[in-house]
């Protein structure tokens, strides 16, 4: 039991770590390809707060989002790393990383029904969900389960003494 569970933490994290490694790997001065996606998506959540709060929001500058990007980078990499040998700060640390990503990136309430957008926005909410919960549940499975009691050793009774007859 204990392989395989090692082994679907491996499969599991392997989306993460893979994903981080290609995002380092194509990170600049900009942030890389992924700082691209990132500032329209950004810019809508940033009109989208100030006209709900009425408090204007500066705009993000590139500084900004190559911090972001680099903070992406870091969550799903050692998040993935201490969750393949099974740590809760891990799976903390992705969790952190879904929490935060998924409502911007996959924006498919800013699209109507009918845009092929939607759909394809929608499915990879829904998917990064269904990851949130995996790690929601590993992290309940992980402290239902008790941690190894030790028993106290007993010390043996020292034996009476015969008299020798």
């Amino acid at each position: 039991m204990g392989f395989f569970s090692f082994l679907g933490r491996v499969l599991f994290a392997s989306l993460f770590i893979l994903s981080a490694w290609q995002m380092f790997n194509e990170f600049d001065a900009t942030g890389g390809p992924f700082s691209k996606e990132l500032v329209p998506k950004l810019t809508t959540v940033r009109k989208n707060l100030s006209s709900k709060l009425g408090v204007g929001i500066p705009d993000f500058n590139a500084t900004y989002v190559r911090q972001v990007v680099a903070t992406i980078i870091f969550l799903k990499g050692v998040g993935g790393i201490l969750f393949v040998f099974g740590s809760t700060f891990g799976s903390f640390l992705l969790l952190s990383y879904l929490a935060l990503t998924t409502p911007i990136l996959y924006d498919f309430y800013n699209y109507r029904p009918t845009k092929p957008e939607y759909g394809l926005l929608l499915n990879e909410f829904i998917q990064n969900a269904a990851l949130f919960g995996a790690l929601l549940f590993f992290i309940g499975m992980k402290n239902s389960i008790p941690r190894k009691q030790f028993r106290k050793k007993t010390t043996p009774k020292p034996k009476p003494k015969t008299k020798a007859v």
